[in-house]
Order: C-alpha cells, then sequence, then structure tokens
C-alpha cells in the first residue's frame, strides 16, 4: 500500500474529517485514484504561529468568514484538532490511518466549492493547484510509529516492518 507523508497538523486534519482535500502543487497520479493509502504523520515539528494562523479565523469565523472558508477546513472538526496541535498533542513520525484517494479537483474549483476565490490550508500558494479529496477515512485506534519519505511511498508489510 502507498503511504504519504502529511506534516502535522495537516495529517491529522485530514484523519478527523476536517480536511477534505489534500493540496499539492501537481495532480495526483491516475494510479493512485480510487485506491487506499496510508496518511503518515511526518516529524516536522509546526511552529504555534502556523497552527494559530488556522485556528484564529476558525474560532472567530463569524468576522473571519472569508479567511476560514479559504482554508477548506470544517470548523467543528478542525478546532479541537488544531487546538491538540497548539499543546503537542499530535502523533509524530507515524501512520495514524488510511484514506481513498478521489478524483482530483483544479484548486479554483475547489475554492469555488467553499465559496471564496481561492483556496489554500498553508502559506505554500504554489501548493494550492489540485486538490486530492481524501475520501472514505479510516482512523487506526493507535499510531504506529514508522519513519517517512517524501511524496508517495510503500508502507512496509508486517513481515517487512520487522526486518
Amino acid at each position: 500500500m502507498k503511504a504519504f507523508t502529511i506534516w502535522q497538523p495537516w495529517a491529522s486534519l485530514i484523519i478527523a474529517g476536517a480536511k477534505p482535500y489534500e493540496f499539492r502543487s501537481w495532480r495526483a497520479p491516475r494510479s493512485l485514484i480510487g485506491q487506499r493509502i496510508v496518511i503518515h504523520a511526518g516529524s516536522r515539528r509546526t511552529p504555534k504561529i502556523e497552527i494559530d494562523e488556522l485556528l484564529m479565523p476558525l474560532l472567530m469565523r463569524d468576522r473571519f468568514a472569508q479567511s476560514a472558508a479559504e482554508t477548506c477546513l470544517i470548523p467543528d472538526k478542525a478546532i479541537p484538532i488544531l487546538e491538540a496541535a497548539r499543546k503537542g498533542q499530535l502523533p509524530f513520525a507515524a501512520g495514524i490511518g488510511t484514506a481513498i484517494v478521489g478524483e482530483p479537483r483544479n484548486g479554483l474549483d475547489v475554492a469555488a466549492e467553499f465559496g471564496v476565490e481561492r483556496a489554500n490550508d498553508s502559506d505554500r500558494d504554489e501548493h494550492a493547484n489540485w486538490g486530492w479529496p481524501m475520501l472514505d477515512i479510516e482512523p487506526w485506534p493507535e499510531p504506529i510509529p514508522m519513519k517517512g519519505a517524501q511524496g508517495l511511498w510503500n508502507w512496509p508489510t508486517p513481515a517487512e516492518a520487522l526486518l
């Protein structure tokens, strides 16, 4: 099974169903569409300021509706994850669940779905070209520690993990 390393808190947001799209600068490979992948939380620690930049518009969405919508996050599901991230309570360097990759959508189309002109859940604008739908999420009961890799990589079978 393929695995995809995603920085926290975005990996946990996917698994919580709070982040329906993973944004990338590139379209998902055809061979990946419709396939279940492991969502792997990377080892990178996200500065609290980055978490706050996601959290504050969601908490104050009555005043900052545009900014909250641009993240394409589901506020009621995202807020508890982002608050846990601020406290350092998310897993790192571990598989945390699986999702099926849906048919990628142009980032502008995803933005329109959320009623905004631009969609982006980070400060990396070049990553918002394509939204990969994350479907049929299956959280794991416990994180499975694993060193990740950039891009798509093969999640080891149980026998391979013992080697």
